[in-house]
């Protein structure tokens, strides 16, 4: 324990003693929140979106409604998230084949201009109004925006500094002491935990603040989720870390983990529509469980018992990232 804490706190002075280091890691947050606030300040103008669940025959007054080219039809077989999504202005109106029913969202313009249409075009359909604050694009994408922040600062801020350390001979000198590979990836790994979600935490905290967020769930659940995700962006910093011997490889390497997570984890955009098997890829990937149980829990209001199958893939990808980088890691670069 006594290695522990003086691999930790040295590893904490050489961090803190680094002023460009630290300087960036309070002004990039910053420039986080600038760069949100004024990318999604305008309201969104799209298109009236409608789902619809069941199934209408090709000749109804129904179906000749949903062909308008003003209209995108999005099917959904569960009728509660079709609800879930017009509750949150994500649909401009649902409509079941199920006792031919209709909803609309009473606090949205969209749902009111939308159901004009509808009634034009049918009749005989059951209304039932639903009501619920709007999810914007911003309320939706901000939790991406954290994942990745969380994702940059946990691979890059272990993954390079190991890997100094083993071309510069630090490594070399610490496998002098009676230091175990384990303990020495476990202070790296507290460290960096720290540094992350303090930094996390002022992104969320100034995007809060500034753009009004929806926040359903539990504060203490979005920490939760942010303290796990880093633990398993960190662990897999130090896997790739572990054998690495030079900092060009290692560059290389962190691209190579970050940028497939970028596009297929939800950040920027769903994959609901992707391919099976893209969607199954991505579930192999730490920040897709990362980003969906933020998303959940912000604008859904999901308590950690329901985005419970993300946490255990995360807690089941740490364990393995640890153990695998205790073993093969490698004090010396040859």
């Amino acid at each position: 324990m006594k290695e522990f804490i003086a691999l930790f706190i040295a590893r904490n002075k050489e961090y803190y003693r680094d002023r460009a280091a630290i300087g960036w890691a309070f002004l990039f947050p910053l420039l986080v929140i600038i760069a949100c606030a004024l990318a999604f300040s305008n309201p969104d103008t799209s298109v009236f979106k409608v789902g619809v669940h069941g199934d209408f025959a090709e000749a109804t007054a129904v179906s000749e409604f949903l062909a308008q080219p003003y209209i995108k039809m999005l099917p959904y077989d569960d009728l509660s998230r079709g609800l879930e999504r017009t509750r949150h202005h994500q649909l401009d109106m649902l409509i079941s084949s199920e006792g031919d029913r209709y909803w609309v969202n009473s606090q949205s313009t969209a749902s009111t201009a939308v159901e004009k249409l509808f009634l034009n075009d049918t009749h005989g359909f059951q209304r039932e109004e639903i009501s619920g604050r709007k999810v914007r694009y911003v309320d939706w994408v901000i939790p991406g925006v954290l994942g990745m922040n969380l994702m940059f600062g946990a691979l890059f801020g272990v993954g390079y500094v190991i890997v100094r350390y083993r071309h510069n001979g630090v490594l070399k000198r610490f496998h002098a002491t009676p230091i175990s590979a384990l303990q020495f990836l476990s202070a790296q790994l507290v460290s960096r935990l720290i540094i992350v979600v303090v930094v996390n935490s002022l992104i969320f905290i100034g995007c809060l603040v500034f753009l009004d967020l929806i926040v359903l769930g539990s504060y203490l659940s979005l920490l939760f989720i942010t303290v796990l995700g880093a633990l398993s962006m960190i662990t897999l910093g130090l896997l790739i870390a572990s054998r690495t011997a030079n900092e060009e490889l290692a560059g290389g390497m962190l691209n190579v983990a970050t940028w497939p997570m970028l596009l297929m984890s939800d950040v920027w955009f769903t994959l609901d529509e992707a391919p099976l098997w893209m969607q199954q890829m991505a579930n192999l990937m730490p920040l897709t469980h990362v980003v969906k149980a933020l998303r959940a829990v912000m604008i859904e209001g999901a308590s950690l018992t329901e985005v419970s199958y993300h946490l255990l893939w995360l807690a089941v990808m740490t364990a393995i990232f640890l153990s695998v980088a205790s073993l093969l890691f490698r004090w010396h670069k040859r």
